[in-house]
């Protein structure tokens, strides 16, 4: 099978995955070394032209996504379309430590009052839950429940595509109740219609509250840090964040080491006085 026939298919066939434009994002980039190739074609030796000119322009990690697209567009062609033999080995390249950058009480201080009315309760949400941007600013009032203090993402409507319940703490029924608006579908609105982003503003903000080297995404980091730091155990961060593995928290453990404590204590010798 032809690259350009099987990145045909593979596009129409997960039309509907949430990370579908990822994908084709890379393969864009792909076809402009693969795109009169066949499948049995590539492998790592035909792939490193391709990764030595990504590399002058983004990081390993980038490429390691996009090597993953490869590698499961394989893995369809062999199990799936039995149109591919066998699926040779694909290595990822060395990746440099998660990148963890957090606020702190004061910094997340001067960001809300730095920011314009409308994005206050977007992002004193996000702080006081932990929920990934798209899953904020796509939050409809049918999955709030306010008497009960939760509200729920759907399948599909979260990174992994698992459904999760989000435990609304005081900080977030507040960021609810100053979201409150005419528009009776959509939580968090723009003069009363949906926010399909949050444009230079939440830049802007940043600046006037004298924040560097920040992203909307590390305010998920910094709920995940606060919560670490007031003794939140990995396990339950985990599930309140919607990770699937233990890998994806790990990043924090460092930053509460004191939960440890009880567990070091436990082989103190006793003292002896002679």
């Amino acid at each position: 099978m032809q690259f350009v026939d099987a990145v045909n298919r593979y596009n129409a066939e997960k039309f509907d995955k949430q990370t579908i434009q990822n994908d084709q994002y890379a393969f864009m980039h792909l076809m402009l070394f693969f795109r009169e190739s066949t499948l049995d074609q590539i492998n790592m030796n035909t792939l490193w032209p391709f990764i030595h000119h990504r590399l002058l322009s983004v990081k390993n990690s980038t490429i390691n996504r996009e090597l993953e697209v490869v590698r499961h567009l394989l893995n369809l062609a062999h199990k799936e379309w039995l149109c591919l033999d066998a699926v040779p080995f694909i290595r990822m390249l060395k990746e440099s430590p998660p990148r963890v950058r957090f606020l702190t009480q004061p910094e997340a201080d001067r960001l809300l009052m730095a920011l314009p009315h409308h994005l206050q309760p977007v992002v004193q949400y996000a702080l006081a839950t932990g929920c990934r941007r798209g899953e904020i600013l796509n939050l409809e009032w049918s999955r709030v429940d306010l008497r009960r203090h939760v509200t729920w993402l759907e399948h599909g409507t979260t990174k992994n595509g698992a459904a999760r319940g989000i435990p609304l703490n005081r900080d977030a029924m507040i960021a609810l109740q100053m979201a409150k608006s005419r528009n009776a579908r959509w939580v968090f609105t723009y003069m009363n219609n949906p926010m399909v982003g949050i444009g230079s503003a939440f830049k802007k903000a940043l600046k006037r509250a004298e924040i560097k080297n920040f992203r909307f995404h590390d305010l998920r980091h910094t709920w995940a840090s606060w919560h670490v730091m007031s003794g939140t155990p990995l396990y339950d961060l985990m599930t309140l964040g919607g990770w699937k593995t233990m890998d994806c928290v790990q990043r924090y453990a460092h930053l509460a080491p004191e939960h440890l404590a009880t567990a070091a204590s436990r082989i103190e010798r006793k003292l002896i006085n002679y």
